[in-house]
């Protein structure tokens, strides 16, 4: 199960790895926390996810954007809205669909944006509520994910983007030390995929600053970011379950 905080994430970050796992036969379950249903985002959302193989549609928790009200008319905004509704809420589609991986973004959510961390923090309580039978127990049966596993980017990839960004951009300007990295995923096999999903996104490609940096890069720092994917890995239980 990928939990992310916007359409388009699924794609950027973690693309290669949902393609790869859905072209093998894996379920494979995508949790986005902001946007709605019925919103421009929301139809761009379900092509990618076509694109990545996915199976089964994404879950909407249906949360404003922190930066985008609109994203979800009338609704709370992802980072100000009570926590224990949102734990109950992914506890709920964790108890019913049993994923043995949560994936979701580091603790600094890979840069700071802050319903990246919030994301983080609400997968990792949800994770540890779901194995208690007394916590809301009419939610389901109690389930044990085996293991998390954080999105991150390596400071070597930082260093080889560095030179090519302009001093605002808005691209990603920390990393984390490669001998700290758990897994680095090549997923050139799918790269293709990867892309078209990406491409789905027209909205925010657009409108987001990042993407159009991230649009200027030469080829080659583009492609080491896109057929990159790291994680960091954290077991629940032991010997935990192996993404990849």
């Amino acid at each position: 199960m990928f939990v992310h905080a916007h359409p388009d994430d699924e794609s950027l970050w973690t693309g290669g790895t949902i393609a790869r796992a859905s072209r093998r036969g894996g379920e494979v379950s995508l949790v986005t926390c902001t946007w709605d249903r019925g919103t421009t985002r929301h139809g761009e959302l379900l092509d990618a996810a076509d694109e990545l193989g996915l199976a089964r549609e994404p879950i909407m928790l249906g949360y404003a954007d922190s930066f985008v009200p609109e994203s979800a008319p009338g609704a709370t905004s992802f980072v100000l809205a009570p926590f224990d509704e949102q734990v109950t809420a992914l506890v709920a589609h964790i108890r019913e669909l049993r994923p043995h991986i949560l994936v979701t973004y580091d603790a600094f959510g890979m840069y700071g944006h802050p319903d990246h961390i919030h994301a983080n923090r609400l997968t990792c309580a949800a994770a540890d509520a779901a194995a208690i039978g007394a916590y809301h127990p009419e939610l389901g049966d109690p389930w044990q994910p085996s293991s998390l596993y954080f999105i991150t980017i390596p400071e070597a990839t930082v260093t080889a983007l560095r030179p090519h960004l302009k001093e605002d951009s808005h691209l990603p300007l920390t990393g984390t030390p490669n001998e700290r990295i758990d897994l680095a995923l090549d997923i050139g096999d799918c790269l293709g995929h990867k892309i078209r999903a990406i491409l789905a996104h027209k909205t925010e490609i657009s409108r987001s600053a990042s993407m159009k940096d991230f649009g200027a890069l030469p080829r080659d720092p583009q492609q080491l970011f896109l057929r990159w994917e790291s994680y960091l890995r954290r077991d629940l239980v032991p010997g935990g379950a192996d993404l990849a």
